[in-house]
C-alpha cells in the first residue's frame, strides 16, 4: 500500500481500495489453479485407490481443523496490517481454550464464547501496551506472552476445574455443543455423488459436501470473517487508516491519523481473533479445555497468513492447506499420506518444467531430482511410518513457506520500532 498523500486521501476510502499492487492471480487464473489442483488430486485417488482424500468426511475434518489456524492467521494479519508483529498469537489463543472453557461449562457455550475472545483480547491489549507504548521488540513480547499464557493457564486450571464433575488439574469440565446445521437434501445428494468415484465430479462434490454437512455455528461465523476483514481493511476508512500505520506511520500521522489508537485497536482486535480460534479448540472441536491442545496452531496460523501474502483470501488458503494435512492424522492417515507422495511428486515435477520454461535451469533441475525421489518413495513402500504422518502438516508449513518467499511482500513498517511525533 502507497501512503496516502494528503488528509482527504486518508479520510475518503474511494482513492485506495485495492489491495497492494504486485504480481497477484486474477480470480479466474486462481480458480484455475485450484481446479487443476483438485482434478490432478483426482488422479492420484483414482491411480492409488486412496478414495479417502477427497471424501465428505475428510473435508468436513479438514475445515474444523483449518477454523482455528484461520482465526490465529486472521488475527496475525489484523496487528501485522497496522505494523505490529504478533508472535504471541499461540499464547493469545491458549487464553482462548482456557476462558471459553471455564465460562462455558458454567454458564453455557455462547458464554464461554465470548468470554474467550475477551481473554484473547486481554492478551492482545498486554502485547499493544508493550510493544507500542513502551516500544519493546515484537518477538520478545509475543514469545513472553506465549510463555505467561502457558504459566497462567497451567496454575489456573487446576484452581478452576478440580472438584467439577469431569475437571482436573489439566482439564475442564465438559462444555455442552454450540450446535451443528447440516444442508437438508444437498448435504445427502453430495454425499451420495461423492461415494460413486467418478473422476473430478465425485471430488468436487467431496470438498463442498464438507461444507454443508455437521458444520458448526462458529465455523459459520468464522469463515464469514474472511471477507469481512477483507471488507474493513480495503472498503472503509478505518481499514484505510489502519494499513497507512502499517505501511508509513509518519506520514499517517502528519495526515491526522493517530497512530497509537489504531495500533492497540488492531492488536487487541488481533488477540481476540486468536482467543476465538482457542475457543473453537475447547467448545467446538473437544468439548472441554485440555493442557496444550493448540499445539502450535497458533505459530501454523501465522504461517498461513504469511503464505497468503498478509491478505485475506490467499491465508484461507493457507489454513485450507493445514487443516486438510493435519486431518490425514485421523482419517486414514498412513494410506492417504502415502498416496500424497505420488501428488507430491507430480507436482513437483510439473513445478520443474515450469521452471524449466523460465530458463531457470538450476532451480528445475532441483527440482525434478527431488520429485524423482520423493516418486521414488512413493513406488517403493506400502505405507508411510505413523511419524511421518503426525509431522506431515508441519512438513507442509515449511515447504508452502519456501515455495511463496519470492513473491511476500509485508507491509513497509511491519515490526518496525515507532514513536509519536518521530517525524518532526
Amino acid at each position: 500500500m502507497t501512503a496516502p498523500t494528503t488528509a482527504t486521501d486518508v479520510n475518503q476510502p474511494s482513492l485506495e481500495h485495492a489491495p497492494p499492487t504486485g504480481r497477484r492471480m486474477s480470480w479466474p487464473v486462481l480458480l484455475l489453479v485450484i481446479a487443476g489442483a483438485l482434478a490432478l488430486t483426482s488422479i492420484v485417488r483414482l491411480i492409488t485407490g486412496a478414495d479417502g482424500i477427497t471424501n465428505v468426511s475428510q473435508m468436513s475434518t479438514a475445515l474444523q481443523l483449518a477454523v482455528p489456524i484461520g482465526l490465529a492467521g486472521l488475527g496475525g494479519l489484523w496487528a501485522e496490517r497496522a505494523g505490529v508483529v504478533n508472535i504471541g498469537l499461540e499464547g493469545m489463543m491458549i487464553l482462548g481454550t482456557w476462558f471459553g472453557a471455564w465460562a462455558g461449562f458454567q454458564w453455557g457455550p455462547w458464554t464461554g464464547v465470548l468470554v474467550g475472545l475477551i481473554g484473547g483480547c486481554l492478551g492482545g491489549l498486554l502485547h499493544a501496551i508493550v510493544t507500542v507504548t513502551f516500544n519493546v521488540n515484537h518477538i520478545v513480547s509475543g514469545v513472553a506472552i506465549n510463555i505467561l499464557a502457558l504459566g497462567a493457564t497451567r496454575y489456573l486450571a487446576p484452581l478452576a476445574f478440580e472438584g467439577h464433575q469431569g475437571g482436573s488439574a489439566k482439564q475442564s469440565p465438559a462444555v455442552e455443543s454450540l450446535g451443528h446445521f447440516t444442508v437438508p437434501g444437498l448435504s445427502d445428494w453430495l454425499s451420495d455423488l461423492n461415494a460413486k468415484g467418478w473422476f473430478f465430479i465425485s471430488d468436487i462434490a467431496g470438498l463442498l459436501g464438507g461444507l454443508v454437512t455437521n458444520v458448526s455455528w462458529l465455523t459459520l461465523i468464522a469463515v464469514a470473517l474472511v471477507p469481512g476483514t477483507w471488507w474493513i481493511l480495503w472498503r472503509t476508512p478505518f481499514g484505510l487508516r489502519l494499513r497507512s500505520c502499517g505501511e508509513n506511520p509518519v506520514a499517517a500521522e502528519s495526515l491526522g491519523v493517530n497512530v497509537y489508537k489504531y495500533k492497540y485497536l488492531a492488536v487487541i482486535i488481533s488477540g481476540g481473533l486468536a482467543g476465538l480460534g482457542g475457543v473453537f479448540l475447547s467448545i467446538v472441536a473437544n468439548p472441554f479445555y485440555l493442557e496444550g491442545q493448540t499445539s502450535g496452531r497458533g505459530y501454523i496460523g501465522l504461517a498461513a497468513m504469511i503464505f497468503g501474502n498478509w491478505m485475506p483470501g490467499g491465508l484461507a488458503i493457507g489454513a485450507g492447506l493445514f487443516g486438510y494435512t493435519d486431518s490425514l492424522n485421523l482419517r486414514g492417515g498412513s494410506t492417504n499420506v502415502h498416496a500424497l507422495l505420488l501428488l507430491g511428486a507430480l507436482l513437483l515435477v510439473i513445478g520443474a518444467i515450469w521452471l524449466a520454461i523460465r530458463k531457470k535451469y538450476v532451480q528445475a533441475a532441483v527440482t525434478f531430482v527431488v520429485g524423482a525421489l520423493v516418486f521414488a518413495w512413493y513406488a517403493g513402500t506400502n505405507e508411510v511410518p505413523s511419524q511421518v504422518v503426525a509431522a506431515t502438516p508441519y512438513v507442509v508449513t515449511l515447504v508452502v513457506l519456501a515455495l511463496s518467499a519470492q513473491r511476500l511482500r509485508m507491509p513497509k513498517a511491519d515490526g518496525m520500532p515507532y514513536r509519536k511525533g518521530q517525524g518532526k
